[in-house]
C-alpha cells in the first residue's frame, strides 16, 4: 500500500557526489513549478493511502521558497512532511535556525541531512550545525551517513566466503561509475532478488518534475503528466511490468537472461548488475526506464 511519496523537487544540486544514484549536480536540470506540486498533491491525495510526503532533490533547499510553499500546500491537504538535504546553508547554528524557522512554521516534521564525508570533510560540518539548530527548534530530525565503500568480513546469516561491500553507498547512477571499481565482486547468476526496494506492492514512490512515478531510481511505473498517480496506483501490475516482472520472478539475473543482455561475469552486488541491464534496456523501454539523466544520459 503506497504511505508515501517523494518529491524529487529539483535533480539540481550543489554538490556532485560520486554516491549519487540521481546524477544531480550543478548543472543537472528539472524543478518543479508550485503548480506542479499542487497538482502532484492533489494527485497524491486521491490515492487514498499517503500519509506522508518528502521533499528531496537534488538539493531542494536552492529553492527554498518554493519549499516553504510546498511544505505548507502539503500540510493543507492533511500530509506529514519531511525534507531531505545537505544543510550547505549552515554557516551556524544560530544562522542555520534561520532557514529552519520557515521551515517549521510552514509545518515540516522532520528533517534527514547527509552529513558524511561525500558532503564534508570538516568536523564541525554544516550538517551538525544544521542538527543542531533542528534540535533546539524541536524538529523531528537524522541524519544520513553513507561512507566510501570497503570489502567487509560476511556477516550474519552471509554465504561464507561472500563478499560484503559495507559503506552504505547504492551501486546505481553514479556510483557504478565511480566507486565499483576495485570492490569484490559476485557471480551474476547469484543476483536473483532486489533487496532494497518492495517491487510488488511498493510503500513509497518517488515523483519528479517530468511526471515520472519512481519504483526505484529511473524504474518507473509510470508518468502522472500522462495517467493520473491514482490511476498508475490502481492499474500497477508488477508481474505484467517489462522491468518489475522478471526482477520480481528472478532479479537482475532474471533480467539478463529473458531479454539475452551482454554481461560481465560478475558485479558487486543486485544493484550494480540490474542498473547496468536497466542502461541496456532503455531504448526498448522508455517509458518505465526514465529519465535517461538518472543513467547518466
Amino acid at each position: 500500500m503506497l504511505e508515501q511519496v517523494h518529491f524529487l523537487l529539483t535533480y539540481l544540486c550543489n554538490f556532485e557526489c560520486d554516491h549519487c544514484f540521481l546524477f544531480c549536480s550543478p548543472r543537472s536540470t528539472g524543478t518543479f513549478t508550485l503548480s506542479q506540486v499542487k497538482q502532484a498533491l492533489a494527485q497524491a491525495q486521491k490515492v487514498g493511502s499517503v500519509e506522508w510526503v518528502y521533499y528531496e532533490g537534488g538539493e531542494p533547499l536552492l529553492f527554498f521558497p518554493l519549499l516553504v510553499e510546498s511544505v505548507k500546500a502539503a500540510r493543507q491537504k492533511g500530509f506529514k512532511v519531511g525534507i531531505v538535504t545537505n544543510a550547505y546553508q549552515a554557516t551556524s547554528v544560530e544562522d542555520s535556525a534561520l532557514w529552519l524557522k520557515p521551515l517549521v512554521n510552514a509545518g515540516v516534521d522532520y528533517l534527514s541531512i547527509s552529513d558524511d564525508a561525500f558532503h564534508w570533510d570538516q568536523e564541525l560540518s554544516p550538517a551538525k550545525m544544521a542538527l543542531e539548530a533542528a534540535k533546539g527548534l524541536g524538529l523531528g530530525t537524522g541524519a544520513i551517513c553513507i561512507n566510501q565503500p570497503t570489502i567487509m568480513p560476511p556477516g550474519e546469516g552471509q554465504k561464507k566466503g561472500a563478499p560484503v561491500i559495507g559503506g552504505g553507498a547504492m551501486f546505481r547512477g553514479r556510483a557504478v561509475e565511480k566507486l565499483a571499481k576495485g570492490l569484490a565482486l559476485r557471480d551474476w547468476k547469484e543476483l536473483t532478488c532486489c533487496p532494497h526496494e518492495d517491487l510488488a506492492d511498493p510503500g513509497r514512490v518517488h515523483i519528479d518534475p517530468m511526471g515520472n512515478v519512481h519504483l526505484c531510481q529511473g524504474l518507473t511505473m509510470g508518468n502522472m503528466w500522462q495517467t493520473p498517480l491514482e490511476v498508475l496506483v490502481q492499474d500497477y501490475r508488477p508481474l505484467e511490468h517489462p522491468v518489475c516482472g522478471p526482477l520480481l520472478s528472478g532479479g537482475p539475473a532474471q533480467l539478463v537472461r529473458q531479454y539475452q543482455l551482454p554481461h560481465e561475469d560478475a558485479y558487486v552486488d543486485e544493484c550494480h548488475l540490474c542498473f547496468l541491464a536497466r542502461k541496456a534496456l532503455l531504448q526498448k523501454y522508455p517509458a518505465y526506464l526514465a529519465p535517461p539523466q538518472v543513467y547518466g544520459l
